[in-house]
């Protein structure tokens, strides 16, 4: 026994444990980096279809905003149409108003009340006239208030007449046309 040498057989069987080592240090790097890409291409594929998601989604956001702003640009356009249909029916209403006015001032003022200057100055009128007595411009007054398209009356002064004139009293008064709004409530013309 004391012949037998064992140096090469530990060498061989070192050798064998060496490369067995190596062989599974060798698999298990690969395994690593098999496992790393499988996993980096998992994540990859989840992170391509994510990214298609958020594309898709911004495209059809930034259509979304195309319509919303399609949308307000359309509301801008129906609320001037809507202005311009308002100021057509204000200018149709009031084409008449002169006329109007003046037939309601005929119906209005008493016997006794004359009449010597009407002006308008937007919607307030101004008047001049002769009265025979203070009751006549009562009733003058009642009947501004009373009435469907005027409103507001206001005398501003009454003055004996002059020794010529001595039954004539002179006035000075003003009233104003109701808002359009308010004389459709009231009284439709047609």
């Amino acid at each position: 026994m004391p012949h037998i040498n064992l140096l090469p057989w530990r060498e061989l069987q070192r050798e064998d444990s060496k490369k067995k080592f190596i062989t599974s240090l060798i698999a298990v790097v690969v395994l690593c980096f098999l496992s790393m890409y499988l996993l980096s291409s998992f994540y990859g594929a989840l992170k391509e279809g994510q990214n298609l998601k958020n594309n898709y989604l911004s495209a059809e956001i930034s259509m979304l905003d195309k319509e919303i702003r399609d949308i307000r640009e359309l509301d801008k356009k129906k609320e001037n149409l809507q202005q311009r249909m308002r100021l057509i029916e204000n200018l149709q209403r009031s084409r008449n108003l002169g006329t109007q006015i003046m037939d309601e001032v005929a119906k209005i003022v008493p016997a006794g009340v004359y009449l010597t200057k009407l002006e308008r100055r937007g919607n307030q009128i101004h008047v001049l006239g002769k009265s025979e007595s203070n009751n006549r411009l009562s009733t003058l007054l009642r009947e501004v208030q009373g009435s469907y398209l005027l409103e507001r009356p206001v005398m501003q002064g009454i003055v004996a007449g002059d020794k010529s004139s001595r039954l004539l009293s002179d006035f000075n008064m003003e009233f104003y046309v109701k808002p359009f709004d308010k004389i459709g409530e009231v009284h439709d013309e047609p």
